[in-house]
């Protein structure tokens, strides 16, 4: 297998109830009668997205075990304070006042999705507590405060990386299908303004709502285009429902699929359907980097499972917004000014970082990979 990296610099290629989980505390380190440091995490503990925050949850709770085993922040241990919001603006929207409220909180991660956090938002400005979406791909989240960061590419981004993969890598005849929300609305226009402008033709162009469970009409309709790719701007759940369901209809092509796709839950849902599905992610296992392998091997002993993408995005996160503290002191300012000016913001995913001037990550690398064999393993 040969591993393919895309390298992206966000300016050019987007042309075109409240439960504690404290981790275990090592005495005479982050010692349990110091006084906690919290972080307020909001996200989807139930509903359809619940498995990617229970694997939200794994990640965050290993970063904790670490930092808590290395001594804490400023010598105290590290607490996460989780809220289920099953993703929903409207349940984030309280949750933002809670934890905005509760003076412990130093900082919240989440939501999800970016119109759950966007909600939120402006209630974290006021409070004037970092809100660190580390899921949030809208370029808008950003913009909504000088608290919010993120350290996800932005839906342009991805949505302008899909086409060139399309086009480079699957064929020209596209069929897309993406999910009725700002974020399956906002990434077919930027995919298939980028891929017709390069030469792609887009034969079909069919939306559904998450909440969809049958999905037979539209992929009918999509077979009579006759396209030689399926692109899937879908979660797990739709993308795999989506690809056992053509089988049904006899609708056939390589597939793309974003990289929400991108959970071993896509692969228990989809079984057999998903072989051959093409999508780039932020973090691949496979990695040989050296602190990408320990990550994997102290994920698997702790959990005994191979952690995904976002698994190590949510480690990342809680580790990221550690370092704030510890660099600029643990408060909310304290770790917003840390943020500003640091230059070496070390990171799981990218080696080491700085904040742009929005806020995000501008240069990044993902790794292409495929379903195989029901498996993820690199493209070639």
């Amino acid at each position: 297998m040969t591993q393919k990296t895309i390298d992206n610099t966000r300016r050019k290629i987007v042309q075109g109830g409240l439960v504690s989980a404290a981790a275990a505390v090592v005495p005479g380190l982050a010692t349990a009668a110091a006084k906690p440091i919290y972080y307020g995490v909001s996200g989807p503990f139930s509903g359809d997205r619940a498995a990617y925050g229970a694997v939200w949850k794994k990640g965050m709770d290993m970063a904790v075990a670490e930092i808590n085993a290395r001594g804490g922040i400023e010598g105290r241990p590290l607490e996460l304070l989780y809220q289920d919001t099953q993703s929903d603006p409207k349940q984030s929207v309280p949750v933002a006042q809670k934890f905005v409220d509760d003076d412990r909180v130093i900082a919240e991660l989440g939501d999800f999705s970016s119109a759950a956090s966007m909600a939120a938002s402006p209630i974290y400005e006021r409070g004037k507590l970092i809100q660190f979406g580390l899921t949030n791909s809208d370029p808008k989240f950003t913009r909504g405060g000088e608290y919010m960061f993120s350290t996800a590419p932005t839906m342009q981004m991805d949505a302008a990386l899909m086409a060139d993969i399309t086009l480079k890598h699957l064929g020209k005849q596209a069929a897309v299908f993406y999910q009725a929300s700002d974020w399956g609305d906002t990434s077919q226009k930027v995919f298939v303004e980028r891929f017709k402008s390069q030469g792609g033709n887009v034969v079909a162009l069919e939306n559904y709502l998450l909440t969809d469970k049958d999905y037979h009409s539209i992929l009918s309709k999509a077979r009579r285009a006759n396209p030689d790719v399926l692109v899937l701007i879908s979660y797990y759940t739709d993308g795999a429902l989506l690809l056992l369901q053509a089988q049904d209809v006899g609708l056939k092509g390589k597939i793309l699929a974003a990289t929400s796709c991108y959970s071993n839950k896509f692969l228990e849902l989809g079984g057999g359907a998903v072989n051959g599905t093409v999508m780039s992610v932020l973090f691949f296992p496979e990695d040989p980097r050296p602190a990408v392998q320990r990550f994997v091997k102290d994920y698997q002993a702790r959990y005994n499972e191979t952690p995904d993408q976002y698994a190590a995005r949510a480690y990342d996160a809680v580790k990221i917004v550690a370092w704030g503290a510890q660099q600029g002191g643990a408060t909310r300012e304290g770790i917003r000014k840390a943020f500003i000016s640091g230059t070496s913001i070390p990171s799981l995913l990218f080696g080491s970082f700085k904040f742009d001037a929005e806020r995000r990550v501008a240069h990044y690398s993902e790794s292409l990979i495929t379903v195989r064999g029901d498996k993820f393993t690199y493209y070639s």
